[in-house]
């Protein structure tokens, strides 16, 4: 389970936005990604809840849904790219997601929403943080949330 309280020592961090005039002048991806450190630490805030709601996917009612419509498995995710197993990280999103590079770059992050550790102190996992997996992964792209 990721750094046991890690979130008490470590505050969230998200990958930021380019600066407009830069973005709009090319195709390239709106954020600046987090480096491989940063990623892991983030995913080391991850309380591996009892009941993780970030990955259940469920309405209520006519409200958005409640966490990853697709079901990935954020904790386990989050677990495996805090160790720095990348290679398994982007297995295990597949098991949910057949296209996670693309998915990725729509994804509302309903997860972060959904997180029990944003209704604690307000600042949930962020799970987009693990994207873009680092060279020499299987997988290239970020792999769910942009999550």
């Amino acid at each position: 389970m990721g750094k046991p309280g890690a979130f008490l020592d470590i505050d969230r961090v998200t990958h930021e936005l380019r600066p407009v005039e830069e973005r709009s002048r090319d195709f390239d991806p709106l954020y600046v990604e987090l480096d491989d450190d940063a990623r892991r630490a983030q995913a080391s805030r991850c309380m591996m809840c009892g009941v993780a709601f970030c990955q259940m996917g469920a309405s209520f009612g006519k409200a958005r849904p409640s966490g990853c419509p697709l079901h990935n498995l954020i904790p386990e995710w989050n677990e495996l790219v805090y160790r720095g197993r990348w290679d398994e990280a982007a297995e295990r999103l597949s098991l949910t997601s057949p296209m996670p590079e693309f998915t990725s770059r729509v994804c509302p992050a309903l997860c972060e929403a959904a997180c029990n550790l944003g209704s604690v102190d307000g600042q949930p996992t962020t799970a987009t943080a693990g994207a873009p997996f680092p060279a020499g992964s299987k997988r290239r792209g970020p792999p769910f949330a942009h999550s």
